[in-house]
């Protein structure tokens, strides 16, 4: 059985994020360094801090990317050894950990020097937008209209849309007036994937230069990339791969498809944030005390587990058919970076 592990970007923080692992021995370490990065402890600052303070761009990728790899912390020694990992935005840092390329407390390094790049390169008016259910060409021109950019591509016509907050509220009217089925801010303050962050990338460039990265992924694992679901065999590519979350908008689709070719899998996604709507609350597993999105499915049959918010670190959810399961609406995904 290969496990399928998806590493959300920013947008999924909230006070209880670290409610599983904030006691568990393994992650003891990267919380007391990402405390030396952010100032205080992540879980005391995640629960106790305001909305304003949560969509803050440093503050959020850290994090963000902290509740991956503590999880991981964890959890490592107890799943399949063969896996497929993928990450979108900052997630992907994350993912390179989880598959090996990077060391975790590397890996937060890595994080906040590219938020830092990030905020040096934005002028702190850009705000992020989730549209659902608009046709592509709509969605392009009316960014074209409001002055805004597409920075995320979500499988079922979900788009994360990406500029300064007057043009995003104005998109947002016309949406909403367009037929849009759903539309909705992201607690992000970044234009993340656009024009507006390409002063970041030579920053971070550098910054990966001087990183630790292994020549390879761990043995039995597959890592796939954010940006176009393509396998990252080397660590060229990951490099490569790392730079370009700031400029190119991430395909959700793609990535999906990277980890279906891995076949017969388990999903994992490390997230705790919001989830997706669409799926009218059904509680999947009850046992598990969550109310999952659905992930689109891995393989002609796997078993799916879903994040879950009870004190259970992982759960499995019930086995699904490829048939029955493709006709159910597919995840969209608004934890961006």
């Amino acid at each position: 059985m290969t496990i399928a592990i998806l590493c959300s970007g920013q947008g999924g923080q909230r006070a209880g994020m670290f409610e599983l692992t904030a006691d568990v021995p393994e992650a003891e370490p990267l919380f007391a360094h990402a405390a030396t990065l952010l100032g205080a402890d992540p879980r005391a600052w995640a629960r106790d801090a305001g909305d304003d303070a949560l969509r803050e761009n440093f503050a959020a990728q850290l994090v963000c990317t902290l509740q991956a790899v503590a999880a991981m912390a964890r959890l490592d020694a107890l799943l399949p050894r063969r896996r497929c990992v993928a990450g979108y935005s900052v997630g992907e840092v994350a993912a390179w950990s989880v598959a090996g390329l990077v060391d975790a407390r590397d890996a937060l390094d890595l994080v906040a020097a590219r938020a830092r790049a990030m905020d040096a390169a934005s002028d702190g008016d850009a705000r992020m937008l989730f549209v659902r259910g608009l046709a592509r060409d709509v969605v392009d021109a009316s960014c074209a209209a409001h002055g805004a950019a597409v920075a995320i591509v979500n499988p079922g016509d979900a788009y994360v849309l990406a500029g300064p907050h007057a043009a995003l509220d104005a998109l947002a009217a016309a949406a909403r007036a367009r037929g849009a089925v759903r539309v909705a801010p992201v607690c992000v303050r970044v234009a993340s994937h656009t024009r507006w962050l390409d002063a970041a990338v030579p920053r971070f460039r550098a910054t990966l230069a001087g990183a630790r990265i292994a020549r390879a992924p761990t043995p039995g694992t597959r890592l796939v990339s954010g940006i176009d679901g393509a396998p990252v065999a080397r660590r060229r590519g990951g490099r490569r791969q790392a730079r370009a979350p700031d400029r190119r908008a991430a395909r959700l689709g793609r990535v999906r498809r990277g980890l279906r070719r891995g076949g017969r899998a388990r999903v994992r996604r490390t997230r705790s944030g919001p989830r997706a709507r669409g799926d009218g609350g059904r509680r999947v597993s009850r046992a598990a005390g969550a109310q999952p999105g659905r992930f689109p499915l891995v393989g002609r049959r796997a078993r799916v587990a879903f994040p879950c918010r009870s004190r259970r670190i992982a759960r499995v959810a019930r086995r699904f058919s490829a048939k029955r399961f493709a006709r159910k609406r597919e995840v969209a995904t608004i934890a961006a970076p």
